[in-house]
């Protein structure tokens, strides 16, 4: 279709165009990145020379293959188009447009891939402040950007600033949104896991419980979330010495893992090894033994030589024997 409305159209024209940004759209989608950043640097370049680069579709352009380079792993190229876009939106629309508070979002999710936690959080705080001023604190991107910076605190290690922002994330989203929203129960599950980190096991374990029962009520036992709530909250046992209550769970998801995944997915192996762990722990040596014995042959056939995992596997099974 792209070829066909190049050769007729023309490169420039806004059916060609479209065109290419939907076969971008489909390369994303089919999991090749790179085909879809070559296809988007195109439309980019067009959209620059014909329009101009401040015009709104010159702007979306150059957001969208910046999501392609972060989909493609290239943060670098990634980050410098989302600021610049950033920039000229906050020129060009001013700092509380939608437009620019979505820009300043994308930079801040890129910057947390990237390992760049305080531009990100610095990014994430200013977007908050925006958010709450232009539409106010029960717009749902208020809801999400509260979120946000939760987990950016949350993953840079300061658990007690995240804490707060995600029990406002989910106090929000249960008044505005209802209980049973996704939105809501992930911020049921996000507060879970900080508790966790934080060792408030007591706290921890039964925000796990009820994120296990909504997402097996609303997306059904196989969806990836429900696999991983119900791996969160046999993690959450084990670190609480319940290991009779883990083990079952650890077994489920390592069988559901490998049915719905196969075996050589870092989800399955990573069950594996859990599961491993949780019979060390009960003492079941011989079955700790097998099962990371198992584990440490996937990992040698499935993963890239010297994988951090694969190591980790391999002294565990030392320790066990």
């Amino acid at each position: 279709m792209v070829g066909t409305g190049t050769r007729i159209l023309g490169p420039s024209h806004a059916s060609t165009l479209l065109a290419r940004d939907h076969l971008a759209a489909a390369c994303e989608a089919a999991g090749r990145p790179q085909d879809a950043v070559a296809t988007l640097e195109n439309s980019l370049a067009e959209r620059d020379r014909t329009l101009g680069s401040d015009h709104p579709e010159t702007l979306s352009a150059r957001s969208s293959l910046a999501h392609a380079h972060l989909a493609a792993g290239r943060l670098d190229d990634a980050i410098v188009l989302y600021e610049s876009t950033l920039a000229d939106r906050g020129r060009l629309l001013g700092p509380g447009h939608p437009d620019t508070i979505t820009s300043r979002g994308n930079l801040a999710a890129a910057y947390r891939a990237a390992g760049r936690m305080q531009d990100a959080i610095s990014v994430l705080q200013r977007t908050l402040r925006d958010l709450e001023a232009t539409a106010g604190p029960d717009d749902p991107q208020t809801l999400a950007a509260c979120a946000d910076l939760a987990a950016a605190w949350h993953q840079c290690g300061r658990v007690q600033d995240a804490m707060p922002l995600y029990e406002r994330a989910l106090a929000d989203r249960e008044r505005v949104l209802g209980p049973d929203h996704p939105d809501t129960v992930t911020s049921l599950a996000n507060l879970a896991s900080a508790c966790h980190s934080a060792r408030m096991l007591k706290t921890a374990i039964p925000l796990y419980e009820q994120a296990v029962s909504a997402r097996d009520r609303m997306q059904g036992p196989d969806h990836p979330d429900t696999l991983a709530a119900r791996g969160n909250l046999a993690s959450a046992y084990h670190s609480a010495g319940r290991i009779a209550l883990a083990i079952p769970l650890y077994e489920q998801a390592l069988h559901d893992y490998e049915r719905l995944m196969g075996p050589e997915h870092v989800n399955t192996l990573t069950s594996r090894a859990n599961l491993a762990s949780a019979y060390h722990t009960m003492g079941r040596l011989t079955e700790a033994v097998a099962v990371f014995e198992r584990t440490l042959s996937d990992c040698e056939r499935y993963l890239p030589p010297g994988h951090p995992m694969t190591q980790t596997i391999r002294e565990n099974l030392e320790a066990a024997r």
